[in-house]
């Protein structure tokens, strides 16, 4: 249909009311002197000055001028192509969209599995676990610290028969399943190798992800139990154990999201999170380890925030800024090396416990711009998660809000649609150039594990943490519902989740069943070889494998490298 035009005396009546200069600027100068200078006069901005919410400068408007160093072919390039600023596919979502991959997990294997299939049975197309304290902590569910957190953060974990019961009837050749689990990841993977295994999966059809990114729990989430040094080793025994019996697994999934959770900006998340991806692969190079081996099964979780264009320019920068790392400086050859494919998650941290249906709008817009950035699987928070563990109806609002995405509104249907913007170009490139900055230093300073050592990643985060607290504080921030247009006398409107109140005694009961009808001399036989292993400084993983069939436990497992690596006392930060 032809458009529809205007007459010109019409045109021209309403160019003439909206901007009485109108000159014919031929410049940026010119405008800003002239028809800007004359708009501030009779409507002056609405604050002093602009940033992204990591306190980058935003000018009133970007030209071309701002893009004068990128170039458009070494810069931006091509999707599927170095430097993948458009993405890692040439397809990207034409092909197929994101993963629609929600986080389960809660009390049971049996309860979390329920919780599985419903999600499937909604149209999620690959999972994602939580696991419970004592799970994280490599400790069994009986343990005195354990009771009073069983089942309540994630699902417990104690035994390989827990995790058959938790991937019950789910098939691992088809469906992608993904372990945010850190410190006693090292077990877990085993545990989930042996399952798939027992389903009858081969070797190179087991596919899935474990988050295993034992640096970021030093700097953000608190769950570690060894020092530095000898969990990263742990990591590097699972990246080189999964590369050759399981090479199409991601034993690695360094992630932001936790580091942003904790007060970070986007220029720190991307600095920390890919300074600890260039850890582990230069660790493993280190052990003779070739980066081209582990480095394509290396993935990344990211956190999209309230800044619509820097969350979408963040992911733009990281691809970026990864590839040239993995190709330039740590010098790996194969381009699936320089690859970073992401999963996304919206901010939990940006959910209020007040009115919070605005969450589902929150939510909404921050998957927007991770697909916009090119995520390849996203998770989006449910409404009540500020408050609880989602319900099945606010979660099942939050798999909506990614079909809507995925089927309605045409944004799945172009590749990287906001190239050539001269905002987001430049915006960019100034996070990688403010990233990489803040990296070296890091470098400088011996690299992740030292300046984890003496506190200074801590240092930098804390800081961002209380400066937004305090601009949250005096209203140069916003959230709605909290500390503006608040509704005061408001009822939280929640279909309250809670947990089997029997369910604890249940897992005990089962952990010590298993305890007392394994062979018990063939589980201390493999636990011996788990620590020789650990003392000899030798993969652990075979041993770990072992022992996992020989029925020992999470805990028992995690207490043999306590024996040997003993627990971590962080530093004093402040």
């Amino acid at each position: 249909m032809a458009a529809t035009r205007m007459p010109n005396a019409v045109l021209q009546a309403d160019q003439d009311q909206s901007d009485p200069v109108s000159p014919q600027s031929t410049d940026r100068a010119a405008w800003e002197r002239t028809t800007l200078a004359s708009s501030l006069d009779r409507l002056p901005r609405r604050q002093e000055s602009f940033t992204t919410l990591s306190g980058l400068p935003i000018a009133d408007l970007y030209t071309p001028d701002d893009v004068k160093g990128i170039d458009p072919l070494k810069d931006i390039g091509f999707p599927g192509e170095y430097p993948y600023t458009r993405g890692v596919h040439a397809t990207m979502h034409r092909a197929r969209p994101w993963t629609i991959r929600q986080v389960a997990g809660f009390g049971t294997a049996e309860d979390t599995n329920g919780r599985y299939k419903y999600l499937l049975d909604h149209g999620e197309t690959g999972l994602s676990t939580d696991f419970d304290l004592p799970t994280l902590l490599g400790r069994d569910s009986d343990h005195p610290m354990g009771l009073p957190e069983i089942g309540r953060i994630g699902v417990a974990v104690d035994t390989l028969e827990d995790v058959r019961r938790l991937m019950a009837d789910i098939p691992l050749d088809q469906v992608s399943t993904s372990y945010t689990i850190n410190a006693s990841a090292f077990v877990l993977i085993g545990m989930y190798e042996a399952v798939a295994k027992d389903q009858g999966v081969a070797d190179n059809l087991i596919t899935g992800t474990c988050q295993n990114d034992i640096l970021k729990e030093y700097t953000a989430q608190n769950e570690y139990i060894y020092p530095p040094r000898d969990a990263v080793r742990l990591v590097v025994d699972t990246m080189e154990y999964a590369a050759k019996t399981m090479p199409r697994y991601n034993p690695v999934s360094v992630s932001g999201y936790h580091i942003r959770e904790a007060g970070a900006t986007a220029v720190q998340e991307l600095a920390f999170t890919l300074g600890a991806g260039h850890c582990y692969v230069t660790e493993a190079m280190k052990r003779g380890i070739p980066a081209d081996q582990v480095a394509p099964r290396v993935s990344f979780f990211w956190d999209i925030h309230n800044d619509f264009f820097e969350e979408i320019c963040k992911l733009r920068a990281a691809r970026r800024l990864w590839a040239r790392m993995m190709r330039d400086w740590v010098g790996a050859r194969d381009p699936r090396s320089w690859l970073m494919r992401a999963h996304s998650q919206t901010a939990g941290v940006s959910l209020t416990a007040q009115q919070p249906d605005n969450n589902i709008a929150r939510t909404a817009i921050q998957a927007l711009a991770a697909i916009l950035g090119g995520t390849q699987s996203l998770h989006t928070n449910s409404k009540d998660e500020a408050y609880q563990i989602p319900s099945e109806g606010a979660i099942k609002i939050a798999v909506r809000t990614q079909q809507i995405l995925a089927l309605e509104n045409r944004v799945a249907d172009i590749i990287d649609p906001l190239a050539g913007s001269y905002y987001v170009e430049n915006l960019t490139t100034r996070l990688e150039e403010e990233a990489e900055a803040l990296l070296r230093q890091v470098l400088d300073r011996g690299g992740m594990v030292e300046s984890i050592e003496d506190g200074f990643i801590q240092r930098q985060i804390a800081d961002s943490s209380a400066a937004y607290q305090q601009a949250l504080d005096e209203k140069r921030e916003f959230m709605v519902g909290v500390n503006v247009h608040v509704d005061e006398d408001e009822e939280l409107p929640f279909e309250h989740f809670e947990l089997d109140p029997g369910m604890a005694e249940r897992q005990i009961k089962r952990t010590r069943s298993i305890r007392r009808m394994r062979n018990q001399a063939e589980t201390a036989a493999a636990l011996k070889e788990v620590r020789a292993a650990a003392v000899n400084k030798e993969n652990t993983m075979p041993a770990v494998s072992r022992a996992i069939r020989a029925d020992a436990t999470v805990g028992e497992i995690c207490d043999v490298m306590r024996e040997v690596y003993g627990e971590y006392s962080p530093p004093l930060v402040y």
